[in-house]
């Protein structure tokens, strides 16, 4: 393998990988523009109808390491959010998207092959079913100059990968090189590896029911505040590693007590019910064998090198926000609650 395909050696302690039997296969899409549908509005769990940012389109001011709760958007996808619009004459029209999405494993390498920022390079960050986009963090500089359409090109390289010492743990939608830099050590049998978080499977909600886990992510639900605050789940980040207890997403994921699967938060929250920070599976395994081990920086951004990752902050959820907005406009004297009113609408 050449330098762009080649694996950093397992750190001391971590697993060995079967790297030498992997194959790596270019890839590529095309920076996708926001979609809208046919209402502005979303309506959330608590009946309210908001227009919000959403899918898609290069966020210029949310990357890998920042926070991803209560922010006055919806599904927000951290960086660039990347589709082939290509179309095969075999195969399903949409082919070369599933390629896309099925190839790509978070660790990539990815390379900007068009436009202003032609040669700059980024890291695959994660997969977002559903809209089915794969998601690219580049600095913010490269960010900047951007634009909707660019092509960028992964070397994807993870379909496959295992861990020979460890069959009875599978891996999916992780590169290689992944494995060797994120702090993971293997002691007695197991493996122990570093999350920010643990959520308990009956959290999990928009991504059940699919067959696959190799093709985006589920999301955890915030709705309920004491649950929220008890796992501490107002504080994620995008990039973070978080350990979901009592999961199993070997053939899609699918809750089943004494397993559990790790991955990383991929798009920020959302008001809709079932909806909520994405994760991407990564890791699943027996409960004994996969344990989790609290880190505050096992993050995406800090496990690459890219930024140090702000530090974890307990948030409100917008729709608890904008609760306490309403309930402090309608507890406020008449003379001033019109002007409260007004500088809401304003």
């Amino acid at each position: 393998m050449d330098a762009e395909t080649r694996s950093p050696p397992p750190a001391a302690g971590g697993p060995r990988v079967n790297r030498d039997e992997l194959v790596a296969v270019t890839v590529q899409g095309q920076i996708a523009h926001p979609v809208g549908r046919a209402t502005p509005y979303r309506i959330g769990y608590d009946g309210v109808p908001r227009v919000l940012p959403g899918t898609g389109g290069i966020v210029l001011n949310r990357r890998i390491g920042d926070l991803c709760v209560g922010l006055a958007g919806d599904h927000i996808e951290p960086g660039v959010a990347l589709h082939n619009n290509s179309r095969e004459v075999i195969g399903p029209r949409d082919g070369p998207n599933n390629a896309l999405i099925t190839y790509a494993c978070v660790g990539n390498r990815a390379t900007v092959l068009s436009g202003l920022a032609r040669g700059q390079q980024g890291w695959v960050t994660g997969k977002h079913g559903g809209v089915n986009h794969v998601l690219v963090d580049f600095p913010t500089a490269v960010l900047q100059r951007l634009a909707i359409g660019d092509r960028i090109g992964i070397t994807s390289i993870g379909q496959g990968l295992r861990l020979p010492q460890h069959p009875r743990i599978e891996l999916m939608n992780c590169a290689p090189g992944l494995i060797a830099r994120w702090g993971i050590t293997a002691r007695d049998g197991r493996l122990y590896v570093p999350v920010t978080h643990e959520v308990p499977a009956r959290l999990m909600g928009s991504g059940l029911g699919k067959n696959t886990a190799w093709r985006g992510d589920y999301d955890i639900q915030l709705a309920d505040r004491a649950a929220r605050e008890r796992y501490r789940l107002g504080s994620l980040r995008f990039g973070d590693f978080v350990a979901i207890t009592d999961a199993d997403t070997r053939r899609g994921p699918v809750m089943r007590e004494g397993r559990v699967t790790i991955g990383v938060i991929v798009h920020g929250d959302s008001t809709v019910s079932g909806h909520g920070p994405g994760v991407t599976p990564l890791l699943t395994g027996p409960a004994e064998l996969l344990r989790p081990r609290h880190d505050t920086n096992a993050n995406l951004a800090a496990v690459l090198g890219v930024r140090q990752p702000v530090p974890p902050q307990e948030r409100l959820t917008l729709a608890e926000r904008d609760r306490r907005l309403r309930c402090r406009v309608r507890e406020a004297p008449p003379h001033l609650a019109f002007r409260t009113s007004a500088g809401v609408e304003g």
